[in-house]
């Protein structure tokens, strides 16, 4: 139950004054929350409607400067003035129906005259707020019409004495049809119910950054009186920042937490599978997968249970070091399954896996949405009576249906495609204690986000290239010389080469994306006949995976794509990547198209195709790329220039969706905090006492709800 101190902030905004029906629908279109948080580090469902609290985390980003007070004949135009002046005479407005001329009030001071004009006007209000001869206070943008000055609509009228006009006014984020006014009323609203909270940051750490009271720094926030009061470095955005991440790092402790007390079972074996798989293989493996598969051994051997992240560069073998984590299960007595967030990348594991695995004679099965009727119930049946050692399979894998005879390993492939609860889900298939779980990424993550993302989990880096890989050239180059690379590419063809092209991100709709991808097919196919294949997402599966097939088999030399090769596709003699229109895809997403080269013996090259002229970011996105293949930088890269909730590609990516922390921008406020939710948690496990009490306060204050649960469960 959240503490009975927070629940004016969680009532619905309709109970403020002036908020009806209309405001309200405008601020629940504008506020609702939109799930928090790494869902099951916490966030509570709100089913849609705004809070007070989702306005007082709405914080401004611009400011009125009304403190602008000259005469009329000093006033400049086209800029907003806050002026004294006398109202001289109302002038309605005449005309034929529906062409009524504007409602114009003539009001002047020592120097000049205007007109304030108003449209569809109501005239007996007007006449109350600016009567004939009283002097009043004015605030709005001046403007010229016809030779006459004129302030249409000013945004303040008020009396002399009782407060004026406000000489700093925040601007906000809007929605169609709802005004900053409106917003500002409910703001203010907000702000009157928010209670005085007892402190739960470190008092010492509080002193130091010489912050304010969470209630004060939030009214503060909401009152900017300069442009540097919106800047991530402002100590009353820091604080709140802090706030913010505390409870973050404080759920992402106590998951683990709880996920470790639960004790797992001891995997080991004497190792034969995977020595023999190991004699089998055409290469060595490296340094880096010998030490994350020493890793992975020490955990699985742990009586506790395993959860780690195998964090591996573009090419840099995860496939194998799972495979062989996977030999270990299946030696020790169970089962083993790969979930994959797409079936084409399922079924690349499969072919992988199962080609490595032979000489072992493991068995192997594959499960996606394709597998239907008979077949699937084989599988399923098999499973259940332990005749498969590994299941590879899509999200299928965690459905109610699916019961492992004893599954031992789970390994999750491209982890943020999943959330937390799904990973869950498949673990929870393991016989008692469950399975133990290896979650795997080609993108590489920065630390900042690992942190705010993974602290659940331990972290082993592939950070080595297999013997033998060259590096891509990359080059970048205008969409004007088009014609030029097509002619390279002819010339590349002729000698056995193969190449993707792959096509432009169009906007957020996949049916443009297509139709760009078909543009260029049917451009290439003029030149290469039916030597080029096109895939994308809209394909049904076996219609992909035959061009594929085809591609891979050599019969075509040159694959269109829309980015739906981006993860997972390995074609060894493929030695040319061509990205038309770079500048519109973000760093992590380049690189890992890249990836799709420079995996068989052949010198492989990457060509960025751009629209000119590009941009700051972009020309630095682009830049990187042509300066590095390695992924860990471009990673950092990627953060400083797009910003945390961007990094992996997607915001629907189960990262945490900060509404005041900025990364990396706050990333020194991420450090503390992450310190401080380990020692809260070494020092009350339970979150006992007083200082327990006012962190779990800060949690359900973030509606990081779930964690609270956990730790309540024991």
């Amino acid at each position: 139950m959240r503490p009975a101190r927070l629940n004016p902030l969680f009532i619905p905004v309709r109970t403020l004054k002036g908020v009806g029906p209309r405001i309200e629908g405008l601020l629940n279109k504008l506020l609702a929350p939109k799930g928090l948080g790494p869902k099951g580090a916490g966030s509570a469902d709100t089913g849609g409607h705004a809070r007070l609290i989702d306005l007082l985390w709405h914080f401004p980003v611009g400011l009125i400067d009304r403190a602008h007070t000259p005469s009329i004949a000093e006033s400049p135009l086209g800029q907003i003035v806050t002026l004294t002046v006398r109202v001289a005479e109302h002038r309605p407005g005449g005309g034929r129906k529906g062409r009524r001329s504007p409602y114009r009030i003539l009001v002047e001071d020592e120097s000049s005259a205007l007109d304030l004009v108003y449209f569809k006007a109501d005239q007996r209000y007007l006449e109350r707020l600016l009567p004939v001869g009283e002097t009043r206070i004015i605030s709005g943008r001046l403007e010229s019409y016809d030779g006459r000055l004129q302030m249409p609509h000013p945004d303040h009228v008020a009396p002399v004495e009782g407060g004026g006009v406000p000489e700093f006014e925040p601007v906000y984020p809007l929605t169609a049809g709802l005004s900053n006014t409106s917003l500002r009323k409910a703001i203010h609203g907000a702000l009157q119910a928010l209670p005085d909270l007892p402190e739960w940051i470190d008092e010492a750490y509080l002193k130091k950054n010489d912050w304010l009271s969470f209630a004060e720094s939030i009214r503060s926030l909401h009152a900017p009186k300069t442009e540097h009061d919106f800047l991530p470095a402002n100590p009353v955005r820091e604080r709140l920042a802090y706030d913010e991440l505390l409870a973050n790092q404080l759920a992402l402790a106590i998951l683990r937490q709880s996920m470790k007390r639960r004790a797992g079972r001891p995997i080991t074996a004497r190792g034969q599978i995977r020595k023999t798989i190991l004699e089998a293989l055409p290469f060595a493996l490296t340094g880096a997968q010998t030490r994350a598969l020493a890793e992975i051994d020490a955990d699985m051997a742990d009586p506790l249970h395993m959860l780690r992240l195998l964090q591996g560069d573009v090419g840099s073998g995860k496939t194998i070091v799972a495979l062989l984590a996977m030999a270990t299960a299946v030696e020790a007595g169970h089962q083993a399954a790969l979930m994959a967030p797409t079936e084409l990348l399922a079924r690349q594991h499969f072919d992988t896996i199962s080609r490595f695995a032979a000489p072992a004679g493991l068995r192997v099965r594959l499960l996606t949405g394709r597998e239907r009727g008979k077949e699937r119930l084989a599988i399923l049946d098999a499973l259940k009576a332990g005749e498969i050692d590994i299941l590879l399979g899509t999200h299928a894998l965690f459905q109610e249906a699916i019961a492992f005879k004893d599954l031992g390993l789970a390994v999750i492939d491209e982890q943020h495609r999943f959330g937390v609860h799904q990973r869950l889900a498949l673990q929870a298939k393991g016989v008692g204690a469950g399975a133990e779980l290896l979650v795997m990424t080609a993108t590489p993550i920065p630390r900042t986000l690992l942190l705010t993302s993974y602290g659940d989990l331990d972290v082993s880096r592939l950070d080595e290239k297999p013997p033998g890989r060259k590096p891509v050239l990359t080059r970048t180059v205008p969409l004007e010389r088009l014609d030029e690379v097509v002619d390279g590419i002819e010339r590349a063809v002729d000698t056995g080469a193969q190449v993707y092209w792959v096509c432009p991100l169009v906007g957020e709709s996949e049916t443009l994306d297509l139709a760009a991808a078909e543009q260029r097919f049917a451009h290439l196919r003029k030149r290469f006949g039916d030597k080029v294949g096109l895939v994308h997402g809209k394909l049904k599966g076996k219609e992909k995976d035959a061009v594929m097939a085809r591609f891979a088999a050599g019969e075509l030399s040159v694959l269109v794509s829309t980015t739906v090769i981006e993860v997972g596709v390995d074609v060894p003699n493929a030695s040319i990547m061509i990205i038309e229109h770079a500048e519109r895809f973000g760093l992590a997403q380049l690189h890992q198209l890249r990836g799709r080269v420079g995996r068989g013996a052949a010198q492989s090259s990457c060509v960025l195709l751009y629209k000119a002229p590009l941009g700051e970011i972009a020309r630095e996105r682009l830049n990187v790329m042509r300066d590095t293949e390695d992924g860990f930088v471009i990673a950092e890269e990627d953060l400083r220039l797009r910003g945390g909730g961007e990094v992996l590609g997607t915001r629907q990516s189960g990262l945490p969706a900060f509404r005041i922390a900025q990364l990396p921008e706050h990333q020194h406020l991420l450090a503390a905090a992450r310190d401080e939710a380990r020692l809260c948690l070494t020092r009350m496990p339970r979150f006992e006492g007083e200082r327990g009490e006012r962190l779990r306060l800060l949690l359900y204050l973030f509606e990081r709800d779930d964690a609270v649960k956990l730790m309540r469960a024991g």
